[in-house]
């Protein structure tokens, strides 16, 4: 065995051997050693026994010392244990925290966080089936051009990378102009715009832009360029939730989101990209911003009323856009006498629009109807201008001082309407002053019921009146002026006040007499001996 390894098996033991040598020592200095000689060996045995307590004690030092050393290693050993739980706790923490952001942002892909504030919830694991909100919103639809006869040229395969690249293209910009995707159909997209419809139409107008940038790659590698087509609309709609119980999807349900659909169908008829109804005219900022006018009144399938729908014409070729510029009030002149079976008068206008912008196509349709009319007596209008209105029950809100004095305006618009037929401006002018002053009372005594009751569309509600009246006392001061032709006038004149009752008093108000009425059927809360209110 090695000496090192003898000596400390040993070390423990020296502090005793010592003490064992010391009194061995003294008692071998007591009795068998010579009186001369005793202190040398006590002292001698002293010496040996202080060596060993220093060795004894330099050992034992040691001996701590490897223990607390050893005490150490140990607990760092169970420290290092404990971090790399911690570290493994952090990975497994972070890990689950990745694959629930991407479940949430896979989530999101189907129902997007701004559909989850309109519904107010915070997360998609609070939204239950039923859930619904009512909104005034700008609906979008927009789909791709003869995209059946485009898609039988391609495999399955081509199909779904044609229409991805097209719609990652598409896609962004509509979240830009802070809207929402509703849903994908197809080559179709249903969007929606809850800030106001200057939002949806610039939105538009950025997305055929970005289409032609789309076209000009599809140029580059090969391909014929596509064409889409977009409507929007603006009004009341429900958002929420519908489905069964095991599967559900959000969905936008209101008037406003079929009318739309219809007004997309209705730009493969006038071959434009883009146009937009009276209810989204009417919400715009500043409608002047944007190059619009009015195309057309149309009967949409499944509704009775009429809709006026207006072009956007801001994407057309420059050269195109500064000539319909140009001639813009000349080709609604058109319109107008056209719609007012004026049709001569209509086509002179329409060939001065032509010979200053002859690829303007909406003004070639409009020619060759009046060529047909010419020919066959069939007119593409409505029927309602020139005629009395008929009051209808679709105009009852059920408030009796509402009906009241819509019943009165209803009244003075027939009046005015007959008097512009006759042709004399003077009582034309004495009408509008007085239409004017009667709305403008009504529409105050209207404004104060939503206000007592804390109507929740005040505000929109409030604003179409204030656009209404706007409309119609540039309308009037036109009047007063006499400086356009009195059929051109009177045409925009019914024009304004027909979108007025089928788009605000037919709907808007109807959706205010629901509300009053619900409310005034409320009862009244409970009170106390104390004369509390108990609710």
């Amino acid at each position: 065995m090695p000496a090192s390894k003898i000596f400390r098996t040993v070390r423990p033991y020296i502090s005793a051997l010592a003490v064992m040598i010391v009194i061995g020592m003294l008692v071998f200095t007591i009795y068998f050693t010579e009186l001369g000689l005793q202190w040398v060996t006590f002292l001698t045995g002293v010496l040996i026994a202080s060596i060993l307590a220093l060795v004894s004690r330099s050992s034992r030092a040691e001996w701590i010392i490897t223990r607390r050393t050893a005490q150490l290693r140990s607990l760092k050993d169970k420290l290092d244990q404990e971090t790399q739980l911690r570290n493994n706790a952090d990975t497994q923490y972070q890990q689950t925290l990745t694959r629930l952001q991407q479940t949430e942002q896979a989530f999101a892909r189907l129902i997007p966080h701004q559909l989850l504030s309109l519904l107010e919830r915070d997360s998609i694991v609070d939204v239950k089936l039923g859930d619904q909100v009512e909104r005034k919103l700008t609906i979008m639809f927009s789909d791709i051009r003869h995209f059946t006869s485009l898609s039988e040229s391609m495999t399955p395969q081509e199909n779904f990378t044609f229409l991805n690249s097209y719609l990652n293209q598409i896609e962004p910009v509509i979240g830009m102009h802070r809207g929402i995707i509703d849903k994908y159909m197809g080559d179709a997209i249903m969007a929606l715009f809850t800030q106001g419809a200057d939002d949806a139409v610039s939105g538009a107008i950025h997305m055929i832009e970005k289409l032609d940038e789309y076209n000009a790659g599809r140029a580059r590698a090969g391909y014929m360029p596509i064409q889409i087509g977009f409507g929007l609309n603006t009004g009341l709609v429900m958002i929420g939730t519908v489905g069964g119980t095991n599967r559900m999807e959000s969905t936008v349900i209101g008037d406003a989101v079929n009318l739309t659909s219809r007004i997309e169908e209705a730009t493969k008829t006038y071959h434009i990209p883009l146009l937009i109804s009276q209810n989204t005219l009417y919400d715009l900022a500043n409608p002047a911003k944007y190059d619009i006018r009015f195309l057309d009144r149309i009967r949409v399938k499944g509704k009775t009323q009429p809709l006026s729908i207006y072009e956007v014409f801001d994407n057309d070729p420059i050269k195109i856009r500064d000539s319909k510029r140009v001639t813009k009030s000349k080709f609604e002149e058109a319109i107008a006498h056209y719609h007012m079976g004026e049709v001569p008068r209509a086509m002179e206008l329409l060939a001065e629009c032509l010979e200053i912008t002859p690829k303007d196509v909406p003004a070639r349709i409009y020619m060759a109807r009046c060529e047909e009319y010419l020919a066959s007596g069939q007119h593409h209008t409505t029927g309602e201008l020139n005629n009395h209105l008929e009051w209808r029950e679709e105009f009852q809100i059920g408030i009796e001082e509402i009906d009241a004095a819509h019943k009165l305006l209803f009244g003075k618009i027939n009046e005015l309407i007959s008097i512009l037929t006759q042709g004399n401006y003077q009582p034309v002018r004495d009408t509008f002053a007085y239409i004017a002053s009667h709305h403008m009372m009504s529409e105050n005594d209207e404004e104060e019921l939503m206000r007592q009751y804390n109507y929740p569309f005040f505000d929109t509600h409030l604003q179409e009146h204030k656009r209404f009246i706007d409309n119609f006392m540039a309308l009037k001061e036109e009047a007063d002026e006499g400086s356009c032709e009195l059929s051109y006038l009177s045409f925009r004149v019914q024009l304004l006040l027909f979108d007025w009752f089928t788009g605000h008093i037919a709907k808007t108000d109807r959706h205010l007499g629901r509300y009053l009425q619900q409310i005034m059927q409320m009862p009244a809360p409970a009170q106390n001996l104390y004369g509390i209110t108990q609710h």
